[in-house]
């Protein structure tokens, strides 16, 4: 089983939707990742930053879910980074109330030992800048480097971007995203224009409407679970993300084929984050819930066809 470096925000979240409020919650990329990477207990770090408001009981969580946090720095002096955001009717569209960057301005990430020579790195929402140190801080290449961005890093960092873009095997963004660094609006072709920028996998992800899988002019297409309720989208593409790079990790199969079910895998636990506020859902997962989930995937996507 490969090692899995885990880069990206801990943080605090309050959020609002059609269904209700919290206060500050437990939130950030990394968070998300981890705790779905956790489901396949791969040897996975944590990288981030908090600040000296940050609860003992939150780290503690992560740490019983067997994930290394000793790569999580601790500014006793600092507040950790917060977000706050309220949701539209439709759930796909949010506003950003309050965005406090609080420790994550001065965040210098730092590997630790032990998962310098990880197999994979999955590179949560973060400056390219960010992204880039801590490639550059394994002591060998990794077989498989996951990249999740936004648009607001095209928007004030492209250059970084795209250097960062160049060093990765995957990277994972949204359709608004895809087209927005490729100018392009057809998703295929905004895929094409990406395996040029470096990495040999594009996945984009499309919320509701599943995830897109390209590599060459192969292609695959994994929907999303119809749910009757979303209460939470935030944390979702980052809960693929970390099912997607947990699968790979666990399984060591960096084949397109295999790839097609880390994306399976990833959808299958982002149905699950969507049910609850936060991370409240991924805390209490079960094994068995996923795998009567996944056979829900199969039945979804399974026909019979007789072509002629």
């Amino acid at each position: 089983m490969s090692k899995l470096v885990i880069v990206g925000t801990v943080a605090f979240d309050a959020i609002e939707t059609p269904f209700g409020k919290t206060d500050k919650i437990l939130g950030g990329a990394a968070t998300f990742i981890g705790l779905a990477a956790s489901q396949f207990n791969v040897d996975a770090a944590i990288v981030s930053v908090v600040g000296g408001d940050f609860p003992k009981e939150y780290l503690d969580l992560l740490a019983n879910k067997n994930l290394d946090i000793s790569g999580v720095e601790i500014v006793k002096e600092g507040k950790t980074f917060f977000w706050s955001g309220k949701y539209h009717n439709d759930m796909n569209t949010r506003d950003t109330l309050a965005t406090e960057l609080n420790v994550l301005a001065d965040f210098n990430p730092i590997v630790p030992e032990d998962y310098k020579k990880a197999d994979v790195v999955m590179l949560g929402n973060l400056h390219p800048l960010v992204q880039m140190s801590v490639l550059e801080q394994m002591n060998k290449k990794p077989k498989m480097v996951i990249l999740d961005t936004m648009n607001f890093w095209m928007d004030c960092a492209l250059d970084e971007l795209k250097a960062v873009i160049n060093k990765v095997d995957v990277i994972t963004i949204n359709d608004e995203e895809a087209r927005q660094l490729t100018g392009e609006y057809s998703l295929v072709v905004a895929a094409q224009k990406i395996h040029k920028m470096g990495p040999k996998y594009v996945v984009i992800k499309k919320g509701e409407h599943g995830a897109l899988l390209f590599h060459n002019e192969n292609v695959f297409f994994a929907p999303a679970l119809p749910l009757k309720e979303v209460f939470d989208p935030t944390g979702a593409g980052d809960t693929f993300a970390g099912g997607f790079a947990g699968y790979l990790a666990k399984t060591e199969d960096y084949s397109f084929e295999n790839m097609k079910t880390a994306v399976i895998y990833g959808s299958t636990l982002a149905s699950f984050c969507v049910e609850k506020f936060g991370t409240e859902r991924m805390e209490q997962l079960q094994d068995r819930e996923v795998y009567q989930r996944l056979n829900q995937f199969k039945q979804l996507t399974k026909f019979e066809i007789i072509l002629e």
